[in-house]
């Protein structure tokens, strides 16, 4: 039998590493809760009508675009999406999917978008997803 340091045992243990995020990047997901919390009272939209009318007007916003994608996302997902209040420091897994994905369209990382999509989103809803996401970031410093 090994004997038990003390020392070593009861060592303050180093804080998990926590990647640090953009104003950009906070300013993206902030967006997307407040969005969301505007959009509980409203009813659920199909997410192909919906991208349908943002290709038909191009001239649509960010704000139509983040919409969209709050209004649908349960649908795309499967279930319904995690979001805390805008102003919230800590990040549910379902926001942090959102950034890091919003991120991978940033910086054109195919392989990574492609794997984030894979793993959350239906098959059928992967392009239409990928293109909502998209149109946001392009208003926000994700990196």
């Amino acid at each position: 039998m090994v004997p038990l340091r003390l020392d070593l045992a009861t060592a303050p243990q180093p804080a998990p590493s926590v990647r640090p995020v953009s104003d950009g990047a906070l300013g993206f997901l902030n967006h997307l809760r407040f969005v969301s919390m505007t959009c509980r009272a409203k009813r659920r939209a199909d997410l192909f009508e919906a991208c349908a009318l943002l290709h038909a007007t191009r001239s649509a916003s960010q704000e139509a675009h983040a919409e969209a994608l709050m209004r649908c996302l349960a649908q795309a997902l499967g279930k319904q999406p995690r979001l805390y209040a805008p102003g919230t420091v800590e990040m549910t897994f379902d926001e942090s999917w959102l950034l890091r994905l919003g991120q991978a369209i940033a910086v054109g990382d195919e392989g990574s978008v492609a794997f984030l999509l894979k793993s959350r989103v239906l098959p059928e809803h992967r392009r239409l997803v990928r293109f909502l996401v998209g149109r946001i970031s392009e208003f926000f410093a994700l990196i």
